[in-house]
């Protein structure tokens, strides 16, 4: 998922260089997906951007035996400024989509074990059964500052609820706060890594439609994954496993992210 604004970070963050070679978090992602063994990339763009996004990645991928998709998110749906959100994009791509697949923010970077934990998962994936690949909050949280994170509420494996948290911290004396709770470092969170099989888009198309006909007049409002999969966990019409990647997620949401994520993905 590649069309978002960017808006607290001042530009087109999908493409911002991080890495030594001045690689977008984007190529790191292609890179380790394809290492795990994933042969079809469907990219999720603005129109304005797409040509920017096709350029760099063709340019830098172009030896790589994997599938290129390109999909325009604000194809779908009445026009406006901001994306609608990121079960909309999903469904953007439903041309794309033949078979499970996984979902991932284009700007954030999982670490390659994480994609072979999602091609594992999508073996397993069925109508009506989902997985989500979590990650330690410790390995989430900046340095210094708060941050908002999914906190995963887990039963035995599966999840039970998604809580967006704010201040997510790491406290001077090394501990963690989770909305002003202590909470252990490996307390999992979401960072939007999904597995679903096709069937996710019948379920994805209803609540978009439901959501068009009650938020159309509002600008801001976005129907979101996270959202969606709880609605319908709550109509146990889904289930989702939850499995837990020991990677350090790194990911750019302001200017002031960008240096850390330099220094983070230097000896990538």
């Amino acid at each position: 998922m590649a069309a978002g604004l960017g808006s607290r970070f001042g530009g087109v963050k999908q493409l911002a260089r991080v890495g030594p070679d001045g690689e977008a978090i984007i190529d790191f992602s292609v890179a380790d997906a394809v290492a795990a063994g994933f042969g079809r990339i469907a990219v999720i763009v603005r129109s304005d951007i797409e040509a920017d996004v096709r350029e760099h990645l063709g340019g830098r991928h172009a030896h790589r035996d994997v599938e290129w998709v390109y999909v325009r998110q604000d194809d779908l749906g009445p026009p406006r400024a901001k994306p609608w959100g990121t079960a909309h994009a999903i469904l953007s791509a439903a041309s794309a989509i033949d078979g499970p697949f996984a979902v991932i923010n284009a700007d954030d970077y999982y670490g390659p074990s994480s994609y072979e934990l999602a091609a594992e998962c999508l073996e397993r994936v069925g109508p009506g059964l989902a997985a989500n690949v979590a990650f330690e909050i410790g390995q989430t949280v900046p340095p210094s500052g708060s941050v908002t994170r999914g906190v995963t509420q887990v039963d035995d494996g599966w999840l039970v609820a998604i809580v967006e948290t704010e201040a997510c911290e790491r406290l001077t004396d090394g501990r963690y706060s989770a909305g002003g709770a202590i909470v252990p470092g490996d307390t999992p969170v979401s960072m939007n890594l999904w597995c679903f099989h096709p069937a996710i888009l019948d379920g994805l198309t209803e609540r978009w439609l439901a959501f068009q006909e009650r938020a159309a007049g509002d600008p801001k409002a976005e129907c979101q994954l996270p959202t969606v999969v709880g609605e319908l966990m709550a109509d146990k019409r889904l289930r989702v496993e939850v499995v837990r990647s020991g990677e350090q997620w790194i990911g750019i949401t302001n200017p002031e992210d960008l240096e850390l994520t330099r220094a983070a993905l230097a000896t990538r």
